[in-house]
């Protein structure tokens, strides 16, 4: 077969998921692989000629992206997000049993039989209920002020906001998943160091993970002032997405605060909550944080992410031309 076979977009090239099926037989030859090595690989093994080969985006921002092997990047990604491969460490993969399987039982595996992997309509349900959270805890710093626009430009700028709010979701998902494959010790880490971006620790505080052999239902704790006279103490559930914590954890969580004579705790889940485990929270005035929550706040407060890009939007200083 070759590249002619495969479903071309406008400009020659396949699209990514005409090269999915190659990315699953690669990933089923290979224990583990580095994801940029497989990308010019399998961009190489399509024998493209050589301007297509070679052809890079020509739009803002992608001048050095290489068109071929990006669209090998896609595929990894989307057969990821389908849990038909897995990522095993930092840029490394694997096939799984659910992508062995598939691809021994069907000739043609395109982004309609990806998208309909239980993993896949997870991802999207996550999405959805990311989208009907902002739009119901719309902040009003979030809105684009009547004088920031006029009426020929707020549509861009709405349009913009709503492309960078999508892209961001799309990152905060898979910064979860991340989170998820991470193993216990490095979630602990991470919500502490989360909390203190978030200023809880105070000028003069301290904050740290508790010692595995002796924390006590507590994983971390932090002082908000020099004595510590004002303490939050943690705790940290690295779950799946479908293994909500339950009523039992929040009462053994009040159990470990009320050992150290505590009146404030967080419990901080990569899952969610049952409906008597919010209850009881409530009760015991436990602050609970899910999922979902987590990642907005590490994308809100820049922990374990990066800005990727910046616009600046001018407007007329009008006191410079009143002066």
């Amino acid at each position: 077969m070759t590249y002619q076979d495969l479903k071309l977009a406008g400009n020659g090239i396949p699209t990514w998921d005409a090269l999915a099926p190659a990315v699953l037989k690669f990933a089923s030859q290979h224990e583990t692989w580095a994801g940029r090595t497989s990308q010019r690989e399998i961009a190489d093994s399509l024998k493209l000629p050589d301007d297509l080969r070679k052809m890079t985006y020509n739009s803002v921002g992608h001048e050095t992206t290489n068109i071929s092997e990006d669209r090998v990047y896609w595929a990894i990604s989307e057969l990821t997000t389908a849990g038909l491969l897995k990522r095993v460490r930092r840029g490394y993969y694997q096939i799984t049993s659910r992508g062995r399987d598939l691809l021994a039982s069907r000739d043609l595996i395109d982004k309609s039989v990806i998208k309909t992997q239980p993993a896949y309509f997870r991802h999207k349900e996550e999405l959805d209920e990311r989208k009907l959270r902002r739009k119901s805890t719309t902040a009003t710093s979030e809105e684009i002020p009547e004088t920031a626009a006029s009426p020929e430009t707020a549509p861009i700028l709405e349009q913009l906001a709503e492309q960078s709010q999508a892209y961001n979701a799309e990152v905060a998902t898979d910064l979860l998943q991340r989170i998820r494959e991470a193993d216990p010790t490095f979630f602990e880490n991470l919500v502490v160091k989360l909390l203190v971006a978030m200023g809880y620790k105070g000028p003069n505080g301290s904050a740290w993970v508790t010692q595995k052999t002796n924390d006590g239902g507590i994983d971390g704790v932090i002082n908000q002032d020099a004595l510590g006279t004002n303490t939050v103490y943690v705790q940290a559930k690295r779950y799946g997405e479908d293994n909500r914590v339950q009523r039992p954890v929040i009462d053994s969580f009040y159990g470990a605060l009320k050992r150290n004579h505590a009146d404030r705790g967080v419990l901080i889940t990569t899952s969610g909550f049952s409906s008597a485990a919010v209850r009881a929270a409530k009760e015991f005035s436990i602050v609970l944080i899910d999922g979902i929550q987590l990642t907005d706040l590490m994308l809100e407060y820049h922990v374990g992410v990066q800005v990727k890009q910046q616009f600046e939007f001018f407007e007329i200083d009008e006191d410079f031309f009143d002066d």
